[in-house]
């Protein structure tokens, strides 16, 4: 890898770990500029997945006063997610991925309607469950459906951001910051299960992906600040438009 070549991805990296911290989704970048490096399909999904999980703890912890209780339900969703995201990136080393991909546009599309009614969701869920004697919290047993977005985000992580936000919206009654941190927090526990997963296979391509790191080291601090100032209306324009453009693309890209 040339130095023109480093450059490039490390100026991408600031960029996706921007758009990781704030929104999720970061892929729509990140892929084409490993394939532009000549990183092939498979090893830029792996390469993308090991870049980017040091920027988002990072993120998550320079606003870690959002993040939920460390109690034993949120234990047990992180180790539900990490589980999920380590059998997805072992799915990913032993099947194609066109079997899954056809898939993308569909989860992305409805994370982003999830994001977008969050608050209007929680409501109806929390009222649901006050009438049934019960409350819901940041457990796996109402949050079912995040096991098969982590699943997802070890086998192909595209947009796996925008869904975990949408999931934590709901959990959160639609306040951002707090959906969010605990989201870089979870999803970059899930890239560390499926790095894991990835190195041990010799799936990383280390020179592009550690520029790539060096990158979404600064671009996630950057982010993790921009998104405190931010108003709640201003990032759900950010995320719903940018959760509609990631749909179409990939809805083109695998869909026709």
């Amino acid at each position: 890898m040339d130095f023109l070549t480093a450059a490039m991805l490390a100026a991408v990296g600031v960029a996706a770990g921007i758009i990781a911290s704030i929104i999720g989704g970061a892929a729509v970048v990140v892929y084409p500029a490993l394939i532009a490096a000549g990183v092939p399909p498979q090893a830029a999904a792996a390469s993308n997945l090991t870049a980017l999980m040091p920027g988002t703890m990072l993120a998550a912890l320079a606003d870690r006063s959002q993040l939920p209780k460390f109690n034993r339900d949120f234990v047990l969703l992180i180790i539900a997610s990490i589980s999920g995201a380590a059998a997805g990136a072992v799915l990913l080393l032993w099947t194609p991925e066109r079997l899954f991909t056809k898939l993308v546009p569909l989860l992305l599309g409805f994370a982003t309607l999830l994001f977008a009614y969050a608050e209007r969701i929680s409501k109806w869920l929390r009222a649901r469950a006050h009438k049934r004697g019960r409350s819901i919290e940041f457990d796996v047993t109402s949050l079912k459906f995040l096991l098969p977005v982590s699943f997802y985000g070890g086998y192909f992580g595209a947009g796996v951001g925008i869904m975990i936000l949408g999931v934590f919206s709901v959990a959160t009654g639609g306040e951002y910051r707090s959906a969010n941190v605990t989201k870089n927090f979870v999803s970059s526990l899930n890239g560390f299960a499926a790095s894991m997963v990835f190195i041990w296979q010799g799936a990383v391509m280390w020179p592009q992906t550690l520029a790539l790191m060096a990158g979404m080291l600064v671009g996630g601090i950057a982010g993790s600040y921009i998104a405190r100032i931010l108003s709640r209306e201003v990032v759900r324009v950010l995320v719903v438009g940018f959760g509609a453009t990631l749909t179409i693309v990939f809805a083109w890209q695998y869909w026709f």
